[in-house]
């Protein structure tokens, strides 16, 4: 993707809808009179007079507990520098949506206008009481060390800055295992570092804790090897310096076992690596270039091991594997400050994952059969789900063992259950399905390409190396919309049913279609003509191989989409009807509506029929089925037809798929609530299960239960995904956004993957 491209879209990406990434949420109810006097006027005296009485009332009655500062003054953002406090804001926020995608913490983002040591840390003071937690960021040395370790000093609540002590963390861990791998000893091994800013600097003092010698380790800052005879040294720096006759990196790399890379790019050669000792570790963490290009460090010698902090290559030291579930451990026992146990419990935990076996999940998301422990999997990838129940957990137990916990867990099965319940283990469902996609993206017409959204989406796709776009319709037109929205669609396909110069193309798939229908009426001329439009031709495209999945919908009614689909491609072997799937994406984790667009009133038959579609259908999602078949009734309570159609079609089901998790008739508060199923239906399939598919009675009450949760719920929706056909064919909804339409091509190339397996 051009730069100007990438820029544009990330400016979109923060200005859409309303402006940044973060907002406020209200947590208790606010619709009545009640409600509002209770959370302020008068009912908010008395949580206030219990706090002045007991501070640690606080953590009982606000979000303390669970709010992060995120603070920075812009002085060392990302590869920017110093860009001024105001400038930096984009990239707290950023933080404080990664705090709560990964761990469900919240987050207030703090801009400190002030260089000044003295300042920044009494603003810092002045507000912490607001705060369970302050996570110090792009802050640069060697201010920071003053900062972090006065605010430690002198606050009573977590503080850590992120920038030098998560990628310590990570790398820890990394080189935990790489040591282990090349059959070395942590107190014996020579280690070059190559930066010596703040994150270096910590990392240099997490590696000593770990076991590694002082005196076998050489800094080298801009200036060359950090020596004792340097006069420019400041107190950090004096610290680590070096007796050693060294003066470059070069030299210094010589028989060196460990390089540690927190720099810039390109300052290491082949020849370097070369030099160092048998089985060398190389990280090369500089971004968004290493120090050396991975694929040079692996072509200098084959026992290199190597990780980087880019996430195309294997073993990312990524920031996120840490920080989230550092915290989250430490807020949940109140921890007054993250010390050196906890980090070390942090870095033992994530080095443990690694050796474990890998989910299917993590495999799959990563386009892997089989992630182990080796060279090229030292760390656990970034998405993988036992970070938050193993991380959280160590750091919790660190902290109580070191005594700066002020609240206990007893039960550590009960506290990952909790954990797993913030977020749901399922909640990742659209980034899994996007690196599926990745890993071999498949060829998807595009049929209304005279549509900005559509070609936008068409971009994006091909940009995320998701699909590969096949766009339809009049190319003049459809160029004239790339060049007037500034879109970069070079080298697409672009197909016009309707031109001459496609016409023996049109021909051969009209006369596919004459023999498919000639003895349903359609005559050859027609079946041609057929072609002219571009659903038909989209779908022959399908059918015939010349395309892998289509995706339609956004300008037109659902019948004129879906019949040609019908008509051509037709239904996969045993399947009567087919069904419209729509995945809700929840706090919680997916759940998946079905029927949603198609059968208007079916019956027992039916209903049984499209849970098994249906089931079919989230198994290719790598997600075990747990089905609810709605009715405004439960088991039995009432005699009127529709509830007993439902009965019957579990019934059904019992009878001819024993194996699958279904039970109703239920109502849908039931279905949701694995508390109150299993307090009143302990007999039920259900009981004590997450349900995870909704199956409705009828039409009517499917398609107004996705549209009522979509928008009034905070929730996502996805689809319909049609369920039921030979071949992929997707149906967006009518003036669906760019967002939605990337989302449903991503489902469409993992379906296209998944049926050519």
């Amino acid at each position: 993707m051009p730069d100007s491209r990438k820029k544009l879209d990330a400016l979109d990406y923060h200005s859409e809808g309303r402006p940044g990434k973060i907002e406020i949420k209200p947590t208790k109810p606010y619709s009545s009179q009640r409600d509002l006097s209770l959370a302020y006027s008068p009912g908010v005296a008395e949580p206030c007079k219990r706090i002045e009485a007991d501070k640690e009332d606080a953590y009982r009655y606000t979000a303390k507990g669970n709010l992060v500062a995120v603070i920075s003054n812009g002085t060392a953002v990302l590869g920017l520098g110093d860009i001024g406090a105001l400038a930096s804001k984009p990239v707290m926020e950023g933080k404080g949506l990664l705090f709560k995608i990964f761990a469900d913490i919240d987050v207030f983002d703090i801009e400190v206008d002030s260089k000044d040591v003295d300042a920044f840390v009494n603003t810092v003071k002045a507000i912490s009481p607001t705060f369970g937690g302050i996570n110090l960021e792009d802050i640069k040395a060697p201010e920071c060390f003053e900062i972090e370790d006065r605010l430690k000093r002198e606050l009573d609540i977590p503080v850590m800055h992120d920038d030098q002590h998560g990628t310590a963390i990570i790398s820890s861990a990394a080189l935990l295992n790489a040591l282990e791998l090349a059959e070395k000893k942590i107190n014996e091994v020579k280690v070059v570092v190559n930066g010596a800013g703040a994150s270096a600097m910590a990392c240099i003092d997490l590696y000593m804790a770990l076991g590694v010698d002082k005196k076998n380790v050489v800094v080298v800052d801009s200036k060359g090897v950090i020596r004792s005879d340097r006069d420019e040294l400041n107190k950090y720096k004096k610290d680590l310096a070096t007796d050693r006759d060294l003066n470059t990196l070069e030299e210094a790399m010589k028989g060196a076992d460990v390089f540690l890379g927190l720099s810039k790019g390109d300052v290491v050669s082949k020849k370097m690596i070369k030099s160092m000792a048998d089985n060398p570790i190389v990280f090369a963490l500089a971004n968004p270039d290493p120090e050396i290009p991975y694929k040079e460090a692996k072509s200098a010698r084959k026992d290199v091991i190597i990780a980087t902090g880019r996430s195309d290559h294997p073993n990312q030291v990524n920031n996120v594997l840490g920080f989230p579930f550092i915290f989250r451990g430490a807020l949940d026992v109140r921890a007054t400050t993250i010390n050196e146990e906890m980090k070390l419990a942090a870095v033992k935990a994530i080095a443990e994952i690694a050796k474990e076996p890998v989910p299917e999940e993590v495999n799959e998301a990563y386009g892997q059969r089989n992630l182990s422990f080796g060279k090229d999997f030292i760390i656990p990838k970034p998405m993988d789900p036992r970070l938050l129940v193993s991380v959280a957990p160590a750091v919790a137990k660190a902290a109580m063992d070191s005594g700066v916990a002020q609240h206990k867990i007893e039960d550590w099965e009960a506290y990952k259950i909790e954990l797993n319940t913030r977020l749901g283990l399922d909640n990742k469902l659209i980034k899994n399905m996007t690196q599926r996609a990745q890993r071999n993206p498949q060829r998807v017409v595009f049929v209304e390409s005279d549509n900005y959204k559509v070609l936008k989406a068409a971009q994006v796709v091909k940009d995320e190396n998701i699909a590969i776009p096949i766009l339809l319709g009049n190319e003049a037109r459809i160029n004239a919309l790339i060049k007037e929205n500034n879109l970069e669609l070079e080298g697409v396909d672009i197909i016009d049913p309707k031109d001459d110069i496609n016409r023996d193309q049109r021909y051969a798939y009209g006369d596919i279609f004459f023999q498919k229908r000639q003895r349903r009426g359609v005559t050859q001329y027609e079946a041609r003509h057929k072609m002219r439009d571009r659903n038909y031709f989209g779908s022959m495209m399908v059918e015939s191989g010349d395309a892998d999945a289509l995706i339609s919908g956004i300008t037109r009614n659902y019948p004129e989409t879906i019949r040609p689909a019908l008509q051509l491609i037709g239904t996969e072997e045993g399947v009567n009807k087919i069904a419209g799937m729509y995945i809700v994406i929840t706090k919680s984790g997916p759940v998946f509506f079905a029927d949603t667009t198609i059968n208007v009133d079916p019956t027992a038959r039916d209903l049984a029929d499209i849970a098994v579609l249906t089931a079919a259908s989230v198994e290719r999602f790598k997600i075990q089925p747990r089905i609810a078949m709605l009715s405004f009734a439960n088991f039995g309570s009432t005699d009127y037809p529709e509830a007993k159609k439902v009965a019957e079609a579990v019934s059904i089901l019992h009878k001819e798929h024993p194996d699958m998790v279904v039970d109703g008739e239920l109502q849908a508060n039931f279905a949701l609530n694995k508390a109150k199923m299993k307090e009143k239906f302990p007999f039920s399939r259900l009981a004590d299960r997450k349900v995870n598919v909704l199956i409705f009675p009828n039409l009517s009450s499917g398609n107004i239960a996705y549209k009522l949760v979509q928008e009034m719920g905070d929730v996502e929706a996805i689809g319909p995904i049609l369920l039921g056909l030979q071949k992929p064919v997707h149906v967006l909804q009518l003036g669906s956004s760019v967002r939605e339409i990337v989302n449903m091509v991503t489902i469409a190339s993992v379906d296209a993957q998944t049926r050519k397996k």
